[in-house]
């Protein structure tokens, strides 16, 4: 991977080194996946990464899914994963916040009916969240960060997945339960008793009567945890790169997935976001790239490529689209897709003509 990204011209990877809860290095707090555990005990995909990009003049970003932790397959059996050890950590959507309420987490049934939800909504989400709000996610996502700041000599950190998956989350009873307590201060004592007396017979009582403050609140949680993290990173190496793949559409990131980026951006606790414009629309992904140069300054956005969904043309379209708006750079979506389904496809070589002819010859 690495000796074919170097021949075509790539200066940077970012490589996935946390993807649903588990870790593809030397992690003091997670599991590693069985991909990596069938090799030899010594095998570490990140350092090896690193090794031989760093021998080649290669950037390498780890990048870390956050909220994000398991898939639609099947819940984890490692009892050392985060679903299996701390299904009380999991995000739940509304529709199943009532039942889920006075349910012990630890029951199955708890993280069946996540994982059977996900399944049943392909379209709304990925797979088992966990809970922004928690106390105990933030700082677990913080010591994975730190972890690999200080264990690895990495040229930068990306965050994807720093959202919540779609306004329906997260009412856990634990974030309920921290809304509640966060807003007591924001409203009357007249309205307090209403909404109190109302909260005895429907747990959703706070967030369902404040949708404002709800939005507010759910908003601040994943803000928080950028600005720990980054401020984190750069105490231990400030001349780490942190940087968050987000959605193109800010309106849709900032009311839906409660993804503040331009926020983020204004409060200097990023330095860069990797617009996620996913489309095989030529128009729609420059106006997209146009809208986070405005937001975030050329310097600051990394235009994000689906190479997935477009054809070889469409993909060096969209490159040389984003060179020509002086985007500081394009990250390719994704490497795998590209040395495989894009040359099955019927372009041989992809990787290294995309370089070639979207890079080089603009």
């Amino acid at each position: 991977m690495v000796e074919r990204a170097s021949r075509a011209g790539f200066n940077t990877l970012l490589v996935q080194v946390r993807g649903r809860g588990d870790a593809y290095y030397e992690s003091r707090w997670e599991p590693s996946p069985a991909s990596v555990l069938d090799q030899d005990l010594s095998f570490d995909p990140l350092a090896l990464v690193i090794r031989e990009a760093h021998l080649r003049g290669i950037g390498v970003h780890a990048w870390v899914n956050a909220h994000l932790v398991g898939g639609v397959g099947s819940l984890p059996t490692d009892p050392m994963h985060l679903v299996s050890a701390r299904p009380d950590l999991l995000a739940v959507p509304r529709e199943l916040a009532r039942d889920l309420y006075d349910l012990d987490p630890q029951v199955p049934r708890f993280s069946e009916a996540l994982l059977e939800y996900a399944r049943q909504n392909p379209d709304r989400i990925e797979g088992v969240y966990t809970s922004p709000a928690h106390p105990e996610v933030k700082e677990h996502l913080y010591s994975v960060w730190m972890d690999l700041v200080e264990s690895y000599e990495l040229d930068g950190l990306h965050f994807d997945y720093i959202r919540y998956p779609n306004d329906d989350f997260d009412y856990s009873r634990g974030a309920l339960e921290r809304f509640r307590n966060w807003v007591i201060p924001r409203v009357s004592p007249t309205r307090l008793g209403e909404l109190e007396a109302a909260a005895n017979s429907d747990p959703l009582t706070y967030a369902d009567s404040l949708p404002g403050p709800w939005e507010e609140f759910r908003r601040a949680q994943i803000t928080e945890l950028v600005e720990r993290i980054y401020y984190g990173v750069k105490k231990r190496r400030p001349d780490l790169t942190v940087s968050a793949a987000v959605f193109p559409n800010f309106d849709d990131a900032f009311r839906f997935r409660f993804q503040d980026w331009k926020g983020w951006l204004e409060a200097g606790i990023l330095d860069a976001v990797a617009p996620m414009a996913y489309t095989p629309e030529n128009d729609t992904f420059e106006a997209q790239i146009q809208e986070a140069i405005e937001a975030a300054g050329r310097d600051r956005v990394w235009a994000g490529v689906g190479v997935y969904q477009n054809t070889f043309r469409g993909t060096i379209d969209k490159i040389r689209l984003a060179l020509s708006l002086g985007t500081r750079g394009v990250v390719l979506f994704s490497y795998d897709w590209a040395v495989g389904e894009g040359e099955k496809l019927g372009y041989p070589g992809f990787l290294q003509r995309v370089a070639e002819e979207g890079f080089r010859r603009r």
